[in-house]
This record gives C-alpha cells, sequence and structure tokens, in this order.
C-alpha cells in the first residue's frame, strides 16, 4: 500500500461523508428543525415589537 492508495481511500471516504450529509441536511426528517432555526433571526423584532406595545400601553 503506497501513498496513493491511501489518497484514493480518503477521497472516497470523503466523498460517502459529503453524500451523507447531503442525504442528513435534505431529509423530511430535518426539515421541520431547519425552517425553525430559518426563523430565529426574525424572532427577535418580534419581541421587541411586543415589547414597544406593551410600553406604550402601559405608559
Amino acid at each position: 500500500m503506497d501513498i496513493n492508495d491511501l489518497r484514493g481511500l480518503s477521497t472516497a471516504f470523503l466523498l460517502v461523508a459529503f453524500i451523507g450529509l447531503c442525504i442528513w441536511a435534505y431529509s423530511k426528517n430535518r426539515s421541520k428543525a431547519f425552517d425553525e432555526a430559518a426563523q430565529l433571526p426574525f424572532a427577535d423584532d418580534e419581541m421587541n415589537e411586543r415589547t414597544r406595545q406593551e410600553e406604550s400601553r402601559n405608559g
């Protein structure tokens, strides 16, 4: 076994890992979690708006 065999095996391993990661990321089971995570930047805006509304009601 020489260095070229090791390079080939590492390339094959990384290819399989990449395909596995893509399948994991685009699976239906992860869709809900990723959709929730995508909305996190907007959660602060909603919270700030609610706080402003409560402050304006309370004076």
